[in-house]
Protein backbone atom coordinates (compact mmCIF):
# COMPACT_ATOMS: atom_id res chain seq x y z
CA UNK A 1 0.00 0.00 0.00
CA UNK A 2 0.85 3.41 -0.92
CA UNK A 3 1.68 5.90 1.85
CA UNK A 4 1.18 9.78 1.38
CA UNK A 5 3.18 12.14 3.43
CA UNK A 6 3.32 16.10 3.11
CA UNK A 7 6.11 17.66 4.31
CA UNK A 8 5.51 21.65 5.16
CA UNK A 9 8.29 23.55 5.90
CA UNK A 10 7.85 26.47 7.57
CA UNK A 11 10.80 28.77 7.14
CA UNK A 12 9.82 28.80 3.66
CA UNK A 13 6.04 27.81 3.26
CA UNK A 14 7.30 24.90 0.41
CA UNK A 15 5.46 21.92 0.74
CA UNK A 16 6.72 18.35 -0.25
CA UNK A 17 4.39 15.36 -1.12
CA UNK A 18 6.01 12.06 -0.79
CA UNK A 19 4.78 8.38 -1.82
CA UNK A 20 6.20 5.54 0.08
CA UNK A 21 5.65 1.95 0.08
CA UNK A 22 4.28 0.95 3.64
CA UNK A 23 7.09 -0.37 6.06
CA UNK A 24 7.03 -3.82 7.54
CA UNK A 25 5.87 -2.24 11.15
CA UNK A 26 3.12 -0.26 9.30
CA UNK A 27 1.35 -3.21 7.57
CA UNK A 28 1.58 -5.26 11.03
CA UNK A 29 0.61 -2.53 12.41
CA UNK A 30 -2.29 -2.00 10.33
CA UNK A 31 -3.07 -6.17 10.08
CA UNK A 32 -3.13 -5.98 13.54
CA UNK A 33 -5.73 -2.95 14.17
CA UNK A 34 -7.96 -4.58 11.31
CA UNK A 35 -8.37 -7.79 13.30
CA UNK A 36 -9.29 -5.97 16.08
CA UNK A 37 -11.72 -4.39 14.57
CA UNK A 38 -13.10 -7.29 12.91
CA UNK A 39 -12.94 -9.14 16.23
CA UNK A 40 -15.10 -6.47 17.93
CA UNK A 41 -17.69 -6.79 15.08
CA UNK A 42 -17.74 -10.26 15.54
CA UNK A 43 -18.61 -9.55 19.39
CA UNK A 44 -20.89 -6.95 18.84
CA UNK A 45 -23.08 -9.12 16.06
CA UNK A 46 -22.90 -12.07 18.46
CA UNK A 47 -24.31 -9.99 21.60
CA UNK A 48 -27.52 -8.65 18.78
CA UNK A 49 -27.86 -12.16 18.06
CA UNK A 50 -28.20 -13.51 21.51
CA UNK A 51 -29.95 -10.85 22.44
CA UNK A 52 -32.84 -11.26 19.94
CA UNK A 53 -33.25 -14.98 20.49
CA UNK A 54 -33.59 -14.16 24.24
CA UNK A 55 -36.51 -11.28 23.12
CA UNK A 56 -37.77 -14.19 20.66
CA UNK A 57 -37.98 -17.05 24.12
CA UNK A 58 -39.56 -14.52 25.78
CA UNK A 59 -41.98 -13.16 22.87
CA UNK A 60 -41.35 -9.56 23.74
CA UNK A 61 -40.49 -6.62 22.02
CA UNK A 62 -37.40 -4.51 22.77
CA UNK A 63 -39.23 -1.93 23.73
CA UNK A 64 -41.41 -3.67 25.84
CA UNK A 65 -37.66 -5.29 27.21
CA UNK A 66 -36.94 -1.72 27.90
CA UNK A 67 -39.83 -0.98 30.12
CA UNK A 68 -39.98 -3.91 32.35
CA UNK A 69 -35.71 -2.87 33.02
CA UNK A 70 -36.74 0.74 33.81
Amino acid sequence: MLITEKIFDVSTGEETIIEREETAEEIAHREAKLAEIQAKQAEAEAKAEAKAQLLAQLGITEEQAKLLLS
